[in-house]
């Protein structure tokens, strides 16, 4: 007999476990991510922090790009597909995380690196049910991520391959954004503009391999066009003066854009940052200010879907964002200034930030049922 719930025959609803469960070991390997990286950042700022591995901080960037950051993306593509096979990618690139931040970092960039090239399948997959500009945008930002886990394979720093990294997250968001736009019934002359900048962001990663400065220079131009046309054309414009939710998300994408800018115009001017400060300013400006920003923006809606569980809009949201973008003007201050303390304090405030969103997340959710109660 066919069980009315779980639609399988002959077995309790117990029996077998839900999709959110399943999916919960690699979210939680997500977050030890991003706590190995948190912490190891907290080292980088010269602050009196214990490190039980010296890889938290020297792997503080892969661990957030690609352990973090790789393993929510690669997840949300897994269960959009709906293919059991594609929940390798989260998988390996938890895992490698994990190895990473371990110490083992030869293992850690192969498994890494192994999630990119898996992430490249499940969009061929996806190729096979449709076609799009904002598709192909996508993938070009998974090769990204698996191009630049090649090179690190191959020898190249992770100051080499930080191109690459932006160049993943970037054009994975930016392909995003058009897909929402092409469904407001954005033109295809419109999305030329989107189109030329994200290439002209991976040519200037492609270049960076052989010659960093100007490589550098034309991936900030690419990223300074993007932030101009999402700014332009992406639906925050109109939703930001709507209510709740939509205008949590569209002050969060806006005012991302306008930290990618920064970013780039950063690279643009100076090429790859030979001072300590300019490097880091613009690293955090676009790994910290704009991504972040998209994940706070975009977490009340993907979070439900992957883990079907309630995650209700609530003003208290606006709380992490403020000290996230009040915290990164005090870093980037700090780090084109020289003012140490600035500096750290500015960091030490960005974390707490992304904290205080996870304590907000909970919170609200408890709000809500007390609402409804």
């Amino acid at each position: 007999m066919e069980n009315q719930v779980t639609g399988v025959r002959g077995r309790s609803p117990r029996a077998v476990p839900r999709p959110a469960a399943r999916r919960l070991p690699l979210v939680v390997g997500a977050l030890l991510s991003l706590v190995a990286g948190l912490w190891g950042a907290l080292g980088l700022l010269d602050l009196a922090v214990p490190l039980p591995r010296t890889s938290f901080a020297q792997q503080h960037g892969p661990l957030m790009a690609l352990g973090f950051l790789g393993t929510l993306i690669a997840l949300e593509r897994a269960v959009a597909l709906g293919r059991p096979w594609a929940y390798a990618s989260p998988a390996l690139a938890g895992l490698g995380a994990l190895v990473t931040a371990a110490g083992l970092t030869v293992p850690g960039r192969l498994l890494l690196t192994a999630a990119g090239g898996w992430l490249i399948a499940i969009y061929i997959t996806v190729l096979g049910r449709r076609t799009g500009r904002d598709l192909t945008v996508q993938i070009a930002g998974a090769i990204a991520w698996y191009t630049g886990g090649m090179l690190w394979i191959g020898g190249r720093t992770v100051g080499d391959i930080v191109p690459w990294l932006a160049a993943f997250l970037i054009l994975t968001i930016a392909g995003e954004r058009l897909e929402l736009a092409r469904v407001a019934f954005l033109g295809r002359r419109a999305s030329d503009g989107l189109v030329a900048a994200a290439a002209v962001l991976a040519a200037g990663a492609a270049v960076s391999v052989w010659w960093p400065e100007p490589g550098w220079r034309l991936t900030g131009l690419g990223m300074v066009a993007l932030a101009g046309w999402l700014a332009r054309h992406d639906v925050a414009r109109r939703t930001i003066r709507g209510t709740g939710l939509p205008r949590f998300a569209a002050a969060c994408l806006l005012t991302g854009y306008a930290w990618l800018a920064t970013a780039g115009t950063i690279w643009l001017a100076a090429g790859r940052p030979s001072a300590t400060g300019a490097y880091d300013a613009a690293l955090h400006a676009v790994f910290l200010g704009f991504v972040m920003s998209m994940v706070f923006g975009h977490a009340p809606v993907i979070l439900p879907a992957v883990l079907r569980i309630r995650f209700p809009y609530h003003p208290v949201l606006y709380a992490p964002l403020v000290l996230l973008h009040a915290s990164l003007l005090l870093r980037v201050a700090g780090d084109l200034s020289g003012v140490t303390p600035a500096r750290a304090t500015g960091g030490v405030l960005g974390e707490v930030s992304l904290l205080l969103f996870g304590g907000c997340a909970v919170a609200a959710t408890r709000l809500a049922g007390r609402e409804r109660s």
